[in-house]
């Protein structure tokens, strides 16, 4: 009575979580920078999406947008505050900052903060703070064009600096940026997650292991890359709930029918296939040249297939220690009962909703 009373309980949790607004894999803001560097002078310009920011910063921007001189300056006076730009070590002054005539039928905002440096910009320190001000979900994705240059680049929490020379190789250091940013992407998308995690409580030996996680990366990197590239977009809420409803049929295969671990390998190529559109959204809209957008659809998959096997590491000797044992059945039973719960919540929130 005990264990069911604790199963109940851990289904409820489960449907609150998935119905929460944090339930979507993308979660959190992104901002989209471009800095344009022409001799002594930097331009910074940061687009942000009211419907994607908290209620306050939201409301700021939405204030902003519509004239209220006093919220520009505010939000002017964030990326003065939390923005670094350093030639040769020196800090370089921003200037009062404006906002960007805004778009008829565009929601976004976009602030604009001229940087003026005490000679010519050969190195190049950027730092990035906004998270300190938006929130530690945020990302900032963009582009640094200089003359005869054009890099790519991305800051999550974690990764905060990047330094460059221009004229330089700084392709590197762009890189290095997106694959912390798949790294940063794939450990709290934690619906990507459980669809593995779902696949994998019935996956057999380490071989049967191995295929389905291949078969996995080589449908999303498929995908990811169509998707990015602009040569085959699907809607994100037709994408979004049809990742809900992967999770919800693996768990469900675990619970009502015998799973044939010789064939899961398949399921997760066609279910990887539509998990990569949705790992395309946190790329799209960059404004990145064709050269800028290969160099981040690169690194940010790399950077999503370590994230995927630093999981397996950890969750593959638990899985082995769990069908030495007589709570396989058992556990098995519960956790796939708990995915498809949250799977089907997830589903209705993003289909229906």
């Amino acid at each position: 009575m005990t264990t069911r009373r604790a199963l109940v309980t851990g289904l409820v949790l489960a449907v609150v979580a998935a119905a929460s607004p944090a339930g979507s894999h993308t979660g959190g803001s992104t901002g989209h920078a471009g800095i344009t560097v022409d001799g002594t002078s930097i331009r910074y310009r940061l687009t942000l999406w009211p419907s994607t920011m908290a209620p306050a910063m939201a409301e700021e921007l939405r204030r902003a947008r519509e004239g209220s001189v006093p919220a520009r300056d505010r939000l002017l006076g964030v990326i003065r505050d939390k923005v670094t730009l350093a030639a040769q070590g020196a800090r370089c002054a921003a200037g009062r900052g404006s906002l960007a005539p805004p778009a008829p039928g565009v929601e976004s905002v976009t602030l604009v903060v001229e940087f003026t440096c005490a000679g010519a910009v050969r190195e190049l320190l950027i730092r990035d703070d906004l998270f300190d001000a938006f929130g530690e979900d945020h990302h900032t994705i963009g582009r640094i064009d200089a003359p005869g240059s054009t890099m790519p680049f991305a800051f999550v929490p974690d990764t905060r600096e990047v330094r460059l020379t221009l004229g330089g190789s700084g392709a590197g250091l762009g890189l290095a940026s997106f694959v912390a940013l798949g790294i940063e992407h794939i450990l709290t998308g934690w619906d990507h997650l459980l669809f593995l995690l779902a696949l994998l409580l019935h996956g057999g030996g380490l071989l049967a292991v191995v295929k389905i996680v291949t078969a996995f990366t080589v449908a999303h990197s498929v995908t990811l890359s169509l998707s990015a590239l602009d040569v085959v977009v699907l809607p994100a809420r037709v994408v979004e709930a049809v990742i809900a409803l992967s999770i919800a049929a693996v768990a469900a295969e675990n619970l009502f029918a015998p799973p044939t671990v010789t064939r899961r390998w398949m399921v997760s190529f066609c279910f990887g296939l539509v998990h990569g559109f949705g790992f395309s959204s946190a790329l799209r809209e960059l404004g990145l040249p064709t050269q800028g957008l290969l160099l981040s659809l690169f690194g940010f998959n790399a950077g999503v297939e370590l994230g995927q096997a630093l999981v397996a590491a950890v969750a593959l000797p638990a899985l082995v220690l769990l069908r030495r044992t007589n709570w396989e059945k058992r556990m098995t039973w519960g956790a796939s009962m708990a995915i498809l719960v949250i799977g089907l919540a997830l589903f209705v929130e993003r289909a229906m909703l």
